[in-house]
């Protein structure tokens, strides 16, 4: 049975596998049943919400569509099937000295699904989103066959596939240009610090000297201690082994019949994580899966919200509202009572993605994952929405399960651009949701 991460809302999908792209035309046959069904392509499933999930809740699945066509190792330019995920593709490039040039915060998402959603990482502020180091796709589209399409060539096609949401045709391959690193290690700088205010401040000066900056914070603090965190810089370090590391993961054994995350866990939890680190600035060393992937230790982490699921709540807002509108968003979590373990903090930079679609803005983006209750989160969400949309920000189609279709066209006006180029197999209740 086929989830979105999240586990909610609830639409199992039946998968349709291929391993091959030429059986992505007779699985699309086969969902299609005489045109009445429209399906989607679905990868990991780490989208979050419903995004993943297709009008019919059949789904071509392209996991094991993931082999690594053709490499140039002396520029870093890749092209491999649409299935692979990046976690296999550190372990081939890294020991040759190439790294992903934009990761999101798990590293088991395939390479359709990252330009699907057009995924963004610590270093957006450097690199951009992932799009932008994409230099070719090929796709499968129903009643065209498979074509091919690039910033040069059918530039349309690709700017409203890069972050289409998986809506515009079922990737097949990609190449990727990955980029140059000289060791697997990180050097790191944590500093603590102790309210909103501080983190600002923190920014503003170590952002631009550092390609990686996020922030942990603790999402129920309040008053003056409002926004208090960890603040995380970092770089790749010049010189080391280059090796994947392929660490031993714990697995969440079993669906809890309640969420293990309530009050109480979190906030014994976020006091925990806030005084762990004793002096105020620390420069560490450390591998790259520590840095980028620390969530990727506990597999199926998911599964301590219980079998209800949960919803991430993922906004960006722009600058010159950033700091009133996070610290109104903060305020009315910490009086919730309900939050996250990990609710992270990062600035967005000012570099274009070709998507139509594309998440990030130049501003402050705010994520966090809770319970799924639904009084508790409707509520609350109408207040962070109405906060959000106000200060001229969004939320991320890629982790939404509540996104209302005025709030999506008003902060996506170019949505109808990837609608007018939408192949029509394809539908997912996502944009079913917020355009139909």
């Amino acid at each position: 049975m086929l989830l979105s991460w999240g586990r909610y809302p609830k639409y199992p999908q039946t998968s349709h596998p291929v391993r091959w792209p030429e059986e992505v035309g007779c699985a699309v046959e086969v969902i299609g049943s005489g045109g009445i069904r429209r399906g989607l392509a679905f990868g990991m499933g780490r989208s979050y919400g419903d995004s993943c999930m297709a009008e019919s809740d059949h789904v071509v699945a392209t996991s094991a569509m993931d082999r690594v066509l053709a490499a140039d190792w002396e520029t870093g330019v890749i092209r491999a099937q649409a299935g692979l995920t990046l976690a296999a593709l550190i372990e081939i490039a890294l020991p040759r000295g190439w790294f992903l040039p934009v990761s999101p915060g798990t590293k088991f998402v395939t390479l359709g699904g990252a330009v699907a959603n057009d995924v963004h990482g610590k270093n957006h502020h450097v690199m951009g989103t992932f799009g932008c180091h994409v230099e070719r796709l090929t796709l499968y589209r129903s009643g065209e066959g498979v074509l091919e399409c690039s910033p040069e060539t059918r530039t349309d096609l690709f700017n409203a596939t890069v972050g289409g949401l998986g809506l515009t045709g079922i990737v097949l391959t990609v190449d990727l240009r990955l980029r140059r690193v000289s060791s697997a290690n990180m050097v790191q700088r944590s500093i603590r610090f102790d309210n909103l205010n501080e983190f600002f401040e923190l920014s503003a000066v170590h952002d631009a000297q550092h390609e990686y900056a996020v922030a942990w914070i603790d999402c129920l603090a309040a008053g003056r201690r409002t926004g208090r965190g960890h603040y995380i810089v970092a770089d790749h370090a010049s010189d080391g082994v280059l090796e994947a590391i392929r660490p031993a993961a714990r697995r969440m054994p079993f669906d809890p019949p309640i969420s293990l995350v309530n009050g109480l866990s979190l906030r014994a939890f976020n006091a925990l994580y806030y005084h762990r680190q004793r002096s105020k600035n620390v420069l560490s060393t450390v591998g790259y899966d520590a840095f980028f992937y620390p969530l990727d230790k506990l597999s199926e982490w998911n599964r301590m919200y219980g079998r209800a699921g949960f919803q991430q709540y993922q906004c960006v807002v722009p600058d010159a509202n950033a700091r009133e509108t996070i610290e109104a968003v903060l305020a009315d979590i910490a009086r919730s009572g309900t939050g996250s373990f990990l609710a992270v903090l990062k600035r967005c930079g000012d570099v274009p993605s070709p998507g139509l679609l594309s998440f990030p803005l130049p501003g402050v983006s705010l994520a966090l994952d809770f319970p799924q209750r639904d009084a508790v989160n409707t509520k609350l969400f109408a207040k962070l929405d109405a906060l959000v949309h106000e200060a001229g920000g969004r939320l991320y189609p890629a982790k939404d399960a509540h996104m209302s279709a005025t709030d999506f066209q008003r902060a996506y006006p170019r949505w109808s651009q990837v609608e007018a180029l939408r192949d029509p197999f394809l539908m997912s209740r996502f944009w079913r949701r917020v355009t139909q």
